[in-house]
Order: C-alpha cells, then sequence, then structure tokens
C-alpha cells in the first residue's frame, strides 16, 4: 500500500490529471450521448417533414397548373372581349356615319315642313 507521504508531486499531479480527464472523458460521453439522441431526434422529425410535405408539393403543383390553366382562359376571355369592344366600336361609327347624315336631313325636312304648315294656317285663318 503506498502512504501519501510516499507520493512525490509529479504522483499527485499525475492522479489529479488522471481524476480530471477521467471526469473530462464521463462528460464527454454525456454530451455524446445527448447529441445522438438530438440527432435521433432530427432525423425523425426530418422523416416526418418529408412523409407531409412531400404530398403538399404534389397539391400545390396540381393547384399551379390548375391556376395557370384558368388564367389561360381568362386571357382568351379577355382577347374575346377586346375583339368585341372593337368590333362594337367599328358598328357604332359606321351606324353614326350612315345614319347621321339622312337624319339630320329628316329633322330638317321635319322643321321645315313644320314651319310652312303654322306659316299656311296662320295665313290661311
Amino acid at each position: 500500500m503506498v502512504l501519501a507521504a510516499d507520493l512525490t508531486a509529479g504522483d499527485v499531479a499525475a492522479i489529479i490529471i488522471a481524476v480530471l480527464l477521467a471526469i473530462a472523458v464521463v462528460g464527454l460521453l454525456l454530451v455524446l450521448r445527448s447529441l445522438a439522441r438530438t440527432l435521433a431526434s432530427l432525423r425523425v422529425t426530418v422523416d416526418e417533414l418529408r412523409t407531409n410535405t412531400v404530398p403538399l408539393v404534389a397539391d400545390l403543383h396540381d393547384t399551379v397548373k390548375s391556376a395557370n390553366a384558368e388564367l389561360e382562359r381568362v386571357d382568351g376571355l379577355l382577347v374575346t372581349a377586346e375583339s368585341i369592344g372593337a368590333t362594337v366600336d367599328s358598328a357604332s361609327r359606321l351606324a353614326y356615319l350612315a345614319f347621321s347624315n339622312p337624319m339630320i336631313k329628316a329633322a330638317a325636312f321635319a322643321a321645315g315642313t313644320g314651319r310652312v304648315v303654322r306659316r299656311m294656317r296662320r295665313d290661311g285663318r
């Protein structure tokens, strides 16, 4: 058996270093155990995320396709509406040109005829 009096300063330093290294190793083992648990939990979380996200991305892809189809349909409707608007504008311009001059002449004729009739009535009394 070794007595405390037989220990040299080097022996005491070696014992202290051995104890500190043992504590450090135990501490590292605890940290590694905690890290392994965290990584396992992270792996489970990533798997769940992947399981839930893949169908959502597929649904999102289908929704985007549907929205694009609707946008193309609305674009077609807008083009048709613009075409109809241009046609109506042309037709109204043509109708104005076709009917404005005869209508003005007919109104002038009616006004003139009305004056003549009124004068004749006044003169004929």
